[in-house]
């Protein structure tokens, strides 16, 4: 009898070959998750400080353009 946890690495690799063998788990999912929640949070404040305190965006050595660049970007872009 064949143990199928050791034939499932090969039945991976011959359906997809060339393919790196990466295992994502929740674990991954949750902290990409994280990620775009964190963006998304830090993008929200970045528009708020630009509208009610255009001039703190000089003091962290940003450009109005950059700003606008950044708050444009969608959640998955770093």
């Amino acid at each position: 009898m064949t143990d199928t946890r050791t034939l499932a690495p090969a039945l991976h690799q011959a359906a997809w070959p060339g393919a790196p063998r990466q295992r994502h788990g929740l674990a991954t999912l949750y902290g990409m998750i994280a990620t775009w929640r964190e963006r998304t949070r830090l993008r929200r404040h970045l528009e708020q400080m630009a509208k009610a305190n255009p001039h703190l965006i000089a003091d962290i050595g940003l450009t109005r353009r950059q700003v606008e660049a950044e708050i444009a970007k969608p959640f998955w872009q770093d």
